[in-house]
């Protein structure tokens, strides 16, 4: 079963549902169709979107396997948890401010170490499945 992944999972899907609220939120009063209408600020409203949608999906397969094949649950709620921050800090950075923000920096820089430690761990579950 999957309980932990599937807990973090959900609320990473609110994020993202958030994030393409917003997304529909500037296209309206923007007026703006499809695409961004050459807008600065919808442009980073739909990268922020569109990172998430690119780094949950692979981050939340690396947990479901690591969970799968007995994980330590405490690990994963650690990870799962410092997931959840990391998504809500990134698109809030990324949007409020052109360039380099804490938001955008950290929230990218713990995600890509959160699926770093879980691809070591998943695969230090291999390696000992195999001896």
């Amino acid at each position: 079963m999957l309980i932990i992944t599937g807990f973090y999972a959900s609320l990473l899907t609110l994020i993202i549902i958030w994030l393409c609220y917003r997304v529909v939120v500037f296209r309206r009063t923007q007026r703006v169709e499809i695409g961004d209408g050459g807008n600065e600020v919808g442009i980073r409203h739909i990268r922020a979107q569109q990172n998430a949608v690119e780094y949950i999906p692979l981050t939340l397969i690396l947990m479901a396997a690591y969970e799968l094949n007995s994980g330590n649950m405490y690990l994963l709620h650690g990870l799962g948890i410092a997931l959840v921050f990391a998504r809500l800090i990134h698109p809030l950075g990324f949007v409020a401010k052109k360039g380099v923000s804490f938001g955008r920096f950290y929230g990218t820089a713990l995600t890509w170490l959160i699926m770093l430690i879980l691809a070591v761990a998943n695969f230090v579950k291999f390696i000992g499945y195999i001896l």
